[in-house]
């Protein structure tokens, strides 16, 4: 009877409603090279107009030590399909998105639509884009196409050649 009672109350009062959500796992291969420098990574989302509906993560050198305050920032912009397209006009740090780089390995960010990095989006056809720069290094981009909202799980992915490995997108309705 009591569970009964509980239901009937967070239905009354606005009980928290699931919401869509989605995964990326994002490879950082293990180079062998003279000079290795972590890399630069961006992920967001477009539209099928090729504008920008959330950046998702920058992974860069927040604090760059031994060099003057927001060194960092940089080199930015040669994350450059990023950078062209949403990154100059965010001021770093960006709460809940920007952070330190990452290693080399396998790396899984996660996200529930409404949050900061993954605003409510419209129904449609999108893009995950993930862009990785490194210093004496490459840089390469990979997309996945998805439709939101999602209507099964699903898990696209895409594999790298140089400066990112594996990406894989899971989908939660």
């Amino acid at each position: 009877m009591q569970v009964r009672y509980s239901l009937a109350l967070a239905a009354l009062f606005g009980a928290p409603a699931f919401a869509a959500g989605l995964t990326v796992n994002i490879e950082v291969p293990r180079l062998t090279v003279a000079e290795y420098h972590r890399p630069y990574v961006a992920a967001w989302i477009e539209r099928a107009d090729q504008s920008v509906a959330a950046t998702l993560a920058v992974w860069y050198d927040i604090k760059n030590k031994g060099s003057a305050e927001g060194e960092g920032t940089k080199w930015l912009k040669d994350v450059r399909q990023w950078w062209r397209r949403t990154g100059r006009e965010l001021q770093m740090p960006v709460d809940g998105i920007s952070s330190a780089t990452r290693p080399a390995g396998k790396h899984q960010i996660s996200f529930t639509e409404g949050s900061v990095a993954l605003p409510k989006l419209a129904p449609g056809v999108y893009k995950l884009y993930v862009e990785a720069a490194r210093e004496v290094g490459g840089r390469e981009i990979l997309s996945i196409p998805f439709e939101w909202p999602p209507k099964s799980a699903a898990q696209p992915q895409v594999a790298g050649n140089s400066e990112l490995g594996e990406v894989k997108l899971e989908l939660k309705p």
